[in-house]
C-alpha cells in the first residue's frame, strides 16, 4: 500500500514587515490552500500576557499562556476568548513583546505542535521567521523574503497610519533595527534562511511581482515532480 505523502508546504519567512503575510495571502488565496500566519500566535501569546498581568519575563508562565491560548481564525477575523482581536495585535507594542517571549524555547514549543496542525490537504502557506528552519523543515518550497530596512518602515508606517494608528517613521525604524537584530540573535530558532530557502528581495518589486516569482518557483517544482 502506497503511503501517503503529506500536504505540500510553502514556507514564506523573513524579517518583520518584509512582506511576508501579504505575499502569503496572495499565494495561498491563487492556489486556494489554508494559510498560517505564526507571527499572530506569538502576537496572541503576547496579548494574553499584557491582559492577564502576567510576567513576561516569567518564561514558565508565559509558555502556560501559549499553551493555552483560547483563539480562532476565522477568515479575516482572529477571535482571542470571543473577541476579534484581529487589529489590536498589530499595534508596535505586541509586535515588540511579541518578538522579546518569541526569543524563548519553552513559549516555542508550546505554539510547535498548534503551528504544525494547520498543515492539511490541500497545501497550506505558511508564514514566519522559523517556518522552514523549524516547523516545516520538509517543505518542497521555502522561501526567505527581504527587503531593505527603511523600505520595510515605510510601509509598516503606511500599513499603520491607514489603520489609524499614530506612529513616528523615525521611531519604527529604530524600532524594526533593533526587532531585526533581536530575531536574527536569539539563542532559539534566529532569523535565517534555511540550507534550501530561495531568497527574494522585495524592496524594489511589487506585490503583485513578487507573487508571481513565488507562484512560478511553486509550479517549476510541481512541474519537475518534486
Amino acid at each position: 500500500m502506497k503511503e501517503s505523502r503529506p500536504a505540500p508546504v510553502i514556507t514564506i519567512d523573513g524579517p518583520t514587515a518584509s512582506g511576508k503575510g501579504t505575499i502569503a495571502n496572495k499565494v495561498a488565496d491563487y492556489l486556494e490552500w489554508a494559510v498560517l500566519d505564526s507571527g499572530a500566535l506569538y502576537r496572541l501569546t503576547a496579548l494574553g500576557v499584557l491582559r492577564s498581568a502576567c510576567n513576561a519575563d516569567d518564561v514558565a508562565a508565559v509558555a502556560k499562556v501559549a499553551r493555552e491560548l483560547d483563539v480562532v481564525f476565522r477568515g479575516a477575523s482572529i477571535l482571542f476568548e470571543g473577541e476579534d482581536v484581529a487589529s489590536a495585535i498589530r499595534e508596535e507594542n505586541i509586535g515588540n513583546l511579541a518578538s522579546r517571549i518569541a526569543a524563548h524555547l519553552p513559549v516555542r514549543e508550546a505554539l510547535l505542535q498548534r503551528q504544525r496542525d494547520f498543515r492539511r490537504p490541500p497545501g497550506l502557506v505558511a508564514d514566519g521567521r522559523d517556518m522552514g528552519t523549524v516547523v516545516f523543515p520538509d517543505a518542497p518550497l521555502k522561501i526567505f523574503l527581504v527587503a531593505d530596512v527603511a523600505a520595510r518602515a515605510e510601509r509598516r508606517h503606511k500599513q499603520l497610519k491607514e489603520k489609524g494608528f499614530s506612529v513616528n517613521l523615525t521611531d519604527l525604524l529604530e524600532d524594526m533595527r533593533a526587532r531585526d537584530e533581536r530575531d536574527r540573535n536569539r539563542e532559539n530558532a534566529p532569523l535565517k534562511p534555511a540550507a534550501d530557502a530561495i531568497t527574494i528581495d522585495s524592496s524594489a518589486l511589487s506585490i503583485d511581482q513578487t507573487v508571481k516569482q513565488v507562484l512560478d518557483l511553486w509550479s517549476n517544482k510541481v512541474s519537475q515532480g518534486e
